[in-house]
């Protein structure tokens, strides 16, 4: 049989720690991007939503911190209203995942794409428009 030659990888052996170790403080000291941020902060407010927490869920909407007493009970039952109608028709929400997030620049504010995953195995994709209010992602 004959002989295969070597290849000289002797040379690359010594940088190969090296640039592996560059690669993982590249990477893990990478911030989240306003699209990654407003992402997760969509998923985990229709989180509290699908979860029955729908305090949680409106003061992720932009001007809940000021809205009347009254109004506020209001959108708090209907939030009720929407989670038993969705609990009778699909079995309610049993995930919330990201799909996508896109930022556009010239409005500031970034469309998060949200997959509902119902309790009969449906699934609905639906739009969140987000905005950063003083470092804060919430609903448009």
């Amino acid at each position: 049989m004959p002989k295969l030659p070597i290849l000289p990888i002797l040379p690359i052996l010594p940088i190969a720690p090296i640039l592996l170790a560059a690669f993982a403080v590249l990477t893990a000291c990478s911030s989240p991007t306003p699209e990654q941020q407003a992402a997760l902060a969509a998923e985990g407010y229709y989180t509290h939503l699908a979860t029955g927490d729908y305090t949680h869920f409106l003061e992720g909407k932009v001007g809940a911190d000021s809205l009347p007493d009254d109004y506020r009970e209001q959108l708090l039952t209907s939030c009720q209203q929407f989670m038993a109608q969705q609990q009778r028709a699909h079995g309610g929400i049993s995930e919330v995942r990201v799909s996508n997030a896109r930022r556009d620049t010239l409005t500031d504010y970034v469309t998060v794409l949200l997959m509902l995953c119902y309790g009969d195995s449906t699934q609905e994709e639906i739009v969140v428009p987000m905005v950063d209010r003083n470092g804060r992602w919430q609903m448009r």
